[in-house]
């Protein structure tokens, strides 16, 4: 078994945010991208970081894009605020995956082509808000959470896996009594992220529906896009795409929108 004990070490060992994450993410908070990108300029690793993301293919800049205040200015508030929390994630990251065949390269990946169909889908719904949109960035946390809680009980997990197939949300369910979206609304409670976050990232999940109808309507597209984006080869091959257990009930509703967004992105 998984105890909640092991879970909540687990949680406490997450750093609070660093000084110039911290600023940077109060002067994005306040609108004032040029002296986030100054602060976020301060923090070598960052500024890589964000380089690195904003380069990749599904951003479809022509040319390389590497000033921090560059960078911020094309992403905009909700753009750089998104980018800030994806690196946050990043910093949980093992330093060599068990479980998932994975390395920062392709999390790297998951990370950039979330965020970006994120962002699609929010336009797309007309929804304005940074918050909201920094939402996504807890989606590729748990899959880190799932690694490092499963890498020691990496046995029990095989054989559950090849005994029932089931997927590894509701193996960390049998084992733990909570499940991965339970553990990332523990994130963003600790990284002060609004109440309304955790209540997406629970409906995220298709087994958990929200009261709130827009809350709910959120959960279903991130939902679909999550699943859209596992079963993708590069994250089939890493061992991702049984992950979590499509809800096609859940989603019905939307997914002939979700596809012909998707078609057309």
């Amino acid at each position: 078994m998984i105890t909640k004990d092991k879970i909540d070490s687990y949680i406490d060992k997450i750093p609070p945010r660093p000084k110039a994450l911290k600023d940077t993410l109060t002067f994005l908070n306040n609108g004032e991208l040029s002296k986030a990108a100054i602060v976020a300029k301060s923090d070598p690793a960052l500024s890589t970081y964000l380089k690195d993301l904003v380069n990749k293919p599904i951003y479809g800049f022509a040319n390389e894009v590497s000033d921090t205040s560059q960078i911020f200015g094309i992403l905009g508030v909700s753009g750089s605020q998104q980018s800030v929390y994806n690196y946050m994630t990043t910093l949980l990251s093992p330093a060599k995956w068990v479980l998932f065949k994975l390395n920062a390269r392709v999390f790297h990946e998951l990370q950039a082509r979330l965020s970006k169909n994120w962002e699609i889908i929010l336009e797309h719904l007309n929804i304005k808000d940074k918050d909201i949109s920094a939402s996504i960035t807890l989606l590729p946390a748990s899959v880190i959470i799932t690694e490092a809680l499963f890498c020691e009980k990496i046995q029990d997990v095989t054989l559950l896996r090849s005994a029932k197939e089931l997927d590894y949300n509701t193996i960390l369910t049998r084992l733990s009594g909570v499940g991965i979206f339970d553990i990332c609304e523990q994130i963003a409670e600790k990284w002060e992220m609004p109440q309304n976050i955790a209540q997406i990232i629970q409906a995220s999940s298709g087994i958990k529906a929200a009261e709130d109808e827009q809350i709910n309507t959120l959960g279903k597209w991130m939902h679909l896009l999550l699943f859209y984006e596992l079963s993708k080869p590069i994250f089939i091959e890493a061992g991702l795409n049984d992950f979590i257990e499509f809800q096609v009930d859940y989603v019905g509703d939307i997914y002939e929108d979700f596809a012909a967004l998707m078609e057309v992105s």
